[in-house]
């Protein structure tokens, strides 16, 4: 099918590739980007300004076990992929991998950087913290090595009850996010900005990340962009 209006950006494949491919170069950009991405979650929780949907639930849940903010968060990854079963999905290297070292990272993260108490330093871990957020989603993501435990719950619901991506991200972040602010998690404007921003962010930041499967990309056709 030929598609009038071809982005490079829009049509990024993103599937998982055999880790037989560059294993090297690609497994440095997992961790580094998963490394990135506790740095940023750490940031934005110190800014006190809000946090994304997940770790509104995931700071909610900490408060009331007394566990970390790390453990948490592993915790909920192992039981998101517990979700996995019934959908259907096969997690990969990445999965793993998102669990562990984020958990990890967040957690030396937190323990190496002060809460801000004026709102001139608050604003900048803020801003800073959803920036290296995108990009750390983009280096991760962008490896190709499979999808993080809360990404692949969204597309396995797309697979296998036929939702829309938008549907099926918009309901889990909304019921996350709920459930979250409910056990006291932070809830702000950084919880906007991070939403009206990382898809945005994380789009600009793929093309110059990515893994790109050349002699696939050579022999196939380039996919048109979803309807959804």
């Amino acid at each position: 099918m030929w598609c009038p209006v071809a982005s490079r950006t829009v049509n990024l494949n993103l599937s998982p590739v055999s880790l037989r491919r560059r294993p090297v170069t690609r497994l440095a950009q997992l961790f580094a980007g998963l490394v990135l991405y506790g740095l940023s979650m750490a940031l934005m929780i110190r800014s006190q300004l809000g946090l994304d949907p997940w770790d509104v639930l995931h700071q909610g849940l900490a408060e009331r076990s007394g566990l970390t903010f790390g453990t948490i968060t592993a915790i909920t990854g192992v039981a998101v992929l517990l979700a996995w079963i019934p959908l259907r999905q096969r997690p990969g290297v990445g999965t793993v991998a998102n669990v562990v070292v984020i958990a990890v990272a967040v957690d030396v993260a937190l323990a190496l950087i002060p809460d801000a108490t004026s709102m001139w330093w608050r604003i900048p871990l803020m801003v800073f913290g959803v920036g290296l957020n995108g990009l750390a989603t983009a280096c991760y993501v962008g490896a190709r090595l499979g999808p993080g435990p809360r990404d692949g719950l969204m597309t396995g619901l797309h697979a296998r009850l036929g939702w829309s991506v938008r549907v099926s991200r918009t309901l889990i972040e909304v019921t996350v996010l709920a459930s979250g602010w409910l056990l006291g998690g932070t809830v702000g404007v950084g919880t906007v900005l991070y939403a009206l921003a990382i898809g945005p962010l994380a789009q600009f930041f793929l093309p110059f990340v990515v893994f790109r499967d050349r002699a696939a990309e050579a022999t196939a056709p380039a996919p048109c962009p979803a309807e959804d």
